[in-house]
């Protein structure tokens, strides 16, 4: 089945999942993530260049997360009043501007600047391209197309950032963004060439749709979300430090390491979305609870990799594969909900991943970096398994729910 946007010049294939609006809206997430997460692979490089510690570089990842947690609702709800193509082209033009800031930074202060203009705006640009999913492709590729979406950070992670580390390392941090700068041009060119232009405007208040954060299963959702985001980036915001340092890995194979656990967290989005197709609603989100706690094990026992450097890089590969298992279920959970109880809340809850993610980053790395500052990188691994044991009583408490839902979506089926 063919589909034509309302301008008459976008055709899509929906039946065809990697159509080519599909393909940019992959790629639109990739080039947020290398934005993201750059810093992580070259923060050495900033720290010298700028002359401050590395532990003021790291303050750069939770301040990114501290200004995208609060915006990503706000702007998601706003943008639902606007023509979405329009908006999505405005924002990625301040993304744009951020990053240029960013490779021209001539001190820490400046950079700080630009990372918050690329903040504003980073959440709101995965709220938007998750609405393109009903015109771009149909209901059986729901879950994929999610998985996707956000696999793009973690293909990022793959390949963009080790890249951006090859190219600091070679050339100067400054060129990673230069890189970056040059891909978003592209993508800008892509996106007016390929994604349609029709609107889904709401035609409830702004205010009215957070009411959707009174509903306990989104309020749950929320937290198991941060709870599992803090417990993962309480190291992986030193993960360029703990490979150097804990595992002993040589500078010059620092590259290849981020390629492995890239690829290790590419993994964890794509099987996630396999996992949240076990139902709906809820219940996927609840299936995550036994792997919090094969996690939490894990991520304690990173403290061994101080004296087993073997374990320990295994054990890097191992928790970059537990990642994201959780960020497919936890969209359909905000989604299902959202077309359940609050139908005029759809663009909110599509950004709910976002913020709660990053509110997790927030939290993980700002603890990680009083952890690193008081107590070294050793002990990293055990803090986050603290944040995992809440994960897990979050998710006990979503199980009263399924039963409900379930009978609700049979209720619907008939």
């Amino acid at each position: 089945m063919r589909t034509e946007a309302e301008s008459g010049k976008v055709r899509i294939d929906k039946e065809r999942f990697f159509n080519l609006p599909v393909m940019i809206l992959i790629a639109s997430s990739f080039m947020l993530g290398m934005s993201e997460f750059i810093v992580v692979g070259i923060l050495p490089d900033i720290a010298t260049d700028l002359k401050v510690s590395e532990v003021t570089v790291g303050n750069l990842v939770s301040l990114f997360a501290f200004v995208y947690a609060p915006v990503t609702p706000l702007g998601s709800a706003l943008s639902a009043r606007f023509p979405r193509f329009a908006t999505h082209l405005t924002l990625i033009g301040i993304f744009l501007a951020g990053n240029l800031l960013c490779a021209f930074a001539p001190n820490y202060a400046v950079l700080v600047v630009a990372r918050i203009m690329i903040a504003l705006v980073s959440g709101t640009l995965v709220a938007v391209a998750m609405t393109y999913a009903p015109d771009v492709t149909t209901d059986t590729f729901r879950t994929k197309f999610i998985a996707w979406v956000f696999s793009g950070f973690s293909i990022a992670s793959v390949v963009g950032v080790p890249i951006g580390t090859w190219v600091a390392n070679t050339f100067g941090w400054r060129w990673a963004f230069h890189i970056i700068n040059v891909l978003t041009i592209m993508l800008i060119v892509g996106m007016v060439v390929a994604l349609p232009r029709n609107s889904h405007i709401v035609k409830i208040g702004f205010l009215p749709q957070f009411r959707l954060f009174f509903d306990r299963r989104i309020q749950l959702g929320v937290l198991t979300v941060v709870f599992g985001a803090a417990a993962s980036y309480v190291f992986y915001t030193y993960l360029t430090p703990i490979m150097r340092d804990e595992v002993h890995v040589p500078e010059q194979y620092l590259s290849v390491g981020l390629v492995i656990f890239g690829a290790a967290c590419l993994w964890s989005n794509l099987y996630g979305g396999k996992l949240a197709d076990r139902g709906r609603g809820v219940e996927p989100l609840t299936h995550i609870r036994p792997i919090y706690c094969a996690h939490a094990v894990l991520m304690a026992s990173l403290v061994v990799a101080h004296w087993v450097p073997v374990y320990g890089a295994l054990l890097l590969v191992v928790l970059g594969m537990f990642m994201y298992l959780q960020n497919s279920a936890s969209q359909v959970l905000y989604m299902d909900v959202a077309s359940q109880s609050h139908p005029g809340s759809l663009n909110l809850a599509a950004s709910l991943n976002s913020m709660s993610f990053n509110i997790g980053i927030a939290l993980g790395s700002a603890v990680g970096g009083l952890v690193n500052g008081h107590f070294g990188l050793t002990w990293l691994g055990p803090v986050g398994a603290l944040f995992l044991l809440c994960a897990i009583a979050t998710t006990t408490m979503l199980r009263p729910f399924v039963a409900q839902e379930r009978k609700f979506y049979a209720t619907q089926r008939a």
